[in-house]
């Protein structure tokens, strides 16, 4: 049986939920339960705190978990990040009172308040840089004006929290954090085929493709495309149908059906639900007819 950790509160956890039920997994029916079985599909489900699945994950102790990507860099964990789920996106950022620092964020030699030591390590290895990471639990905002610390660090969405501090984001993101899915680095692995995720979700090195696990990859890219995507039909002449195509190339190719009114021809294909619109205009003006679109609830590419 396929174990997967997921989310037990917090901003991860109602969307990871929700995102298993659209890949048509059972999952728990109060918040309370840790522990979910769904046995149609040979998969147990352990709601952990978001904090701690990396670890559980990269002991192998389970298969598979759903965390923050910022969670996982921060643990050090052997975990691999092996699907971006695309939800909770938000980015790791500096923040100091105005004039701190300077606009290029070098943070060397300074007192830095974080509850991601992990992430802020990493990042200042990586540029060469040396500072005191002063570990925090909970919020760090008030570090600065208390004294504890010169910088915070921390995960940003609108910043609003900070600036009720009299702090100011300064420099490059550090990171950007979205869901993700992860795996153990050492799984047998087969990298996903070319093209097998046009919803844009990122995958890892490679993806464990076998068994329950690959058919859980799969429903999730599936519920990835199904959300970005929609299915365009409409009607045009045959001679307009290379502009109209055009328009509507499809994942793969569009399909093209012959009308009972000579000279026409139906077509479908799949097109990006945040684009559909202009290109419903496009096609009307091209002389497109009866232009409908439709929700796709699930898909496998």
């Amino acid at each position: 049986m396929l174990r997967i950790a997921v989310p037990n509160k917090g901003t991860l956890s109602r969307p990871a939920a929700d995102m298993l039920r659209e890949a048509g997994y059972r999952q728990r029916t109060s918040d309370r339960d840790l522990v979910c079985q769904d046995e149609a599909n040979d998969v147990e489900f352990f709601y952990l705190r978001p904090r701690d699945i990396a670890t559980y994950v990269g002991s192998g102790d389970l298969d598979l978990g759903i965390t923050g990507r910022d969670l996982l860099v921060d643990s050090d964990s052997p975990a691999t990040e092996i699907l971006d789920l695309n939800f909770a996106a938000a980015s790791f950022r500096f923040a100091a009172r105005p004039g701190t620092l300077g606009p290029d964020g070098d943070v060397s030699g300074r007192r830095i308040a974080t509850s991601f030591p992990g992430v802020v390590a990493r990042h200042l290895a990586e540029y060469g840089r040396e500072a005191e990471v002063i570990r925090l639990d909970g919020a760090v905002e008030n570090a600065v004006r208390l004294g504890v610390a010169d910088v915070v660090a921390d995960v940003v969405e609108t910043g609003a929290t900070l600036r009720q501090a009299g702090l100011v984001v300064v420099g490059e993101p550090i990171l950007h954090s979205t869901a993700v899915l992860i795996g153990r680095s050492d799984a047998p692995s087969t990298p996903p085929a070319a093209g097998a995720d046009p919803a844009g979700g990122g995958t890892g090195p490679a993806a464990p493709l076998s068994g329950q696990a690959g058919q859980l990859i799969r429903r999730l890219q599936g519920v990835l495309v199904a959300r970005r995507y929609v299915m365009l039909a409409y009607d045009v002449r045959a001679d307009l149908l290379d502009q109209a195509t055009a328009l509507t190339p499809g994942i793969e190719s569009p399909t093209i059906s012959p009308l009972h009114r000579e000279g026409w021809v139906a077509v479908q294909a799949m097109v990006r639900r945040d684009a559909v619109h202009r290109i419903m205009d496009e096609l009307y003006d091209l002389g497109a007819r009866a232009i409908l679109v439709t929700d796709i609830h699930a898909c496998r590419l």
